[in-house]
């Protein structure tokens, strides 16, 4: 078995991928049964075209931001862990890979549930048997555990096996329902449930810890201009395609089971298949980043025995039903985890040529301007974040997407630190070995 992933080093140029390898793992990562049920729930909860718009525009947010994430990865060749150590120092850089590896390890939870809840759904269909959901959580929960040990090569290989069979399935699901139900369903007034700003913090938030961990599949890429449009055309159309063809299928069919969409059009065998495949290209991804996180605290444990055991943690709270409580998840992750991308963005370009960006560099124990700039963010999120559209006060708006207010607030937070401490440096005089 091939496990050299190179958590604690970069990867040699020998076995850097094109740009489009890397795209098609994300592509294939987004395309999952969780941006299917973000779909409906937008489809249930907006008019046709604002929920087509929220998501366009915040898949082009995500994608902006992943072209920033991915370059820093690329550029330093380090994981997101070992970014956040270099930018948060020691101590602050294990909180972050922590909050890291719980979020990742959640969403594994959140998709293994998907995953068994579309599975019976496919089964009841296929054979009649009604099994329990938690019989189909815990087998796809096992499979997709099974691939993360194998690392990054094992999730590329899937990913080209899934995408197009993925693009086919959607492609051909639009084109039946338009074909046997018409278009007139699309045009139909819907109680409103997010607002516009509400929903694109959502839709960015269903994909920002992966824009975030962005680091850990560039660092693979040939060049950062490589990694920039992968992740542009990676976020863009992994994070927009299933949430756009949720929100058309729902609209048309009036149903809420991604699975049953497509058993209704007839194409339930296909889709049954190419499902499976996408939601365990996902799934192993988080499993995959949430031990490449761990590793980074301690060397203790081998990157394969930080998988299985996230990966059982997972599958437990996954039983336990994580699925229930999808969306406010998806708005904790936006609120946290996206202003964590503003300050190490800012961080890293303002500090491009410092060694503590290289491996094996010497770091603080902790920094804690950049701590202050994420906490800031943190609030700022929280306090622009509508209470209908999941968790926050609803205070005030600013961009009137709270995920995006908490990342460009820590980024400029982030910035202005840098220049105060550059310019109190620049100021600081030294006589005789004291500074003054």
């Amino acid at each position: 078995m091939e496990t050299k992933d190179y958590e604690h080093g970069t990867v040699p140029k020998s076995e850097r991928k094109h740009w489009i390898s890397i795209a098609a793992v994300w592509i294939a990562i987004g395309i999952d049964l969780s941006g299917a049920f973000l779909g409906v729930e937008l489809a249930a909860g907006m008019d046709f075209w604002p929920a087509i718009g929220a998501t366009l525009v915040g898949s082009v947010l995500l994608g902006l931001l992943a072209m920033a994430c991915a370059y820093v990865g690329a550029a330093t060749g380090l994981t997101t862990a070992m970014v956040s150590r270099a930018v948060f120092g020691k101590i602050g850089g294990a909180v972050l890979a922590l909050a890291m590896s719980i979020s990742l390890i959640g969403w594994f939870a959140v998709q293994a549930g998907f995953f068994g809840s579309n599975a019976q759904v496919a089964m009841l269909e296929l054979t009649g048997i009604d099994w329990p959901v938690a019989v189909f959580t815990v087998l796809g929960g096992i499979l997709m555990l099974l691939t993360a040990l194998w690392g990054y090569r094992s999730i590329s290989r899937l990913s080209t096996l899934a995408v197009p069979l993925l693009l086919i399935l959607l492609i051909v699901g639009i084109v039946v329902a338009f074909a046997t139900r018409g278009s007139e369903a699309l045009t139909a007034d819907t109680a409103a449930v997010y607002s516009f700003g509400g929903a694109v913090s959502l839709v960015m938030g269903i994909f920002v810890l992966g824009v975030v961990s962005a680091p850990d599949m560039a660092r693979w890429a040939k060049t950062p201009k490589q990694a920039m449009a992968a992740g542009f055309f990676g976020f863009l159309f992994g994070n927009s395609i299933i949430i756009i063809v949720a929100v058309i299928l729902s609209k048309l069919l009036n149903e809420t089971e991604l699975m049953t969409m497509f058993f209704v059009l007839g194409l339930g065998g296909f889709a049954v298949i190419v499902l499976i495949l996408a939601q365990w290209t996902t799934n192993t991804t988080n499993a995959y980043s949430a031990a490449i996180s761990f590793s980074s605290i301690s060397k203790r444990f081998s990157r394969r025995t930080l998988t299985i055991i996230g990966g059982v943690i997972g599958i437990i709270v996954a039983v336990l039903g994580a699925a229930d409580w999808f969306i406010n998840f998806i708005s904790a992750i936006g609120i946290v985890i996206a202003p964590f991308g503003g300050v190490y963005i800012a961080n890293f370009f303002a500090n491009r040529k410092h060694t503590r960006f290289e491996h094996h560099s010497d770091v603080p124990r902790i920094t804690v301007l950049p701590v202050i700039a994420w906490l800031l963010g943190i609030a700022t999120a929280l306090m622009t974040t509508q209470t209908s559209d999941g968790l926050g006060f609803g205070l005030f708006s600013l961009t009137l997407i709270p995920a995006l207010d908490g990342l460009l607030v820590a980024f400029v937070a982030a910035l202005a630190f840098e220049v105060f401490v550059r310019r109190r440096a620049q100021r600081a005089v030294s006589i005789d070995g004291i500074e003054i």
